[in-house]
């Protein structure tokens, strides 16, 4: 388990005073970002070896409102890992332990000509930590 942390910012607040629901794929993001370099395997060095990682689904379901200045913890795991294909799952929570959000995100991994790249045969331990880290092994 990785828990990301993020204070609410005044902008990603909307009209009405409340988290606008796009800024929470944004902090799936930061998860991510976050994961990935606590595993020793940050975007540069996948990007390096010539790997994307785009995001195939996003799915998110939102629980209670967050407002500004609110402290959001966002644990995220693995899901699920394929040969080409990995799965993320998040539970936001807020400073008060009250679910704000829970959310799944689906990514593929292709080379950098956006051909499918095999990541158990051709990065063995990327693909094994992956592995070890997820929730549905």
């Amino acid at each position: 388990m990785f828990i990301c942390k993020h204070e609410v910012q005044y902008y990603e607040t909307d009209r009405m005073g409340i988290t606008h629901h796009s800024n929470y794929v944004r902090w799936m993001e930061e998860a991510r970002t976050f994961f990935l370099r606590e595993i020793g395997w940050p975007y540069e060095k996948i990007e390096e070896e010539g790997i994307i990682s785009p995001v195939t689904s996003i799915s998110c379901d939102y629980k209670a409102i967050s407002t500004f200045a609110d402290e959001i913890s966002i644990e995220i795991n693995v899901k699920s890992v394929k040969s080409a294909k990995l799965s993320f799952v998040y539970h936001m929570v807020n400073q008060n332990g009250v679910s704000v959000c829970t959310a799944v995100s689906e990514h593929s991994f292709l080379s950098k000509d956006g051909g499918f790249v095999n990541l158990k045969r051709d990065y063995p331990s990327f693909f094994n930590l992956l592995k070890e880290q997820s929730v549905m092994q």
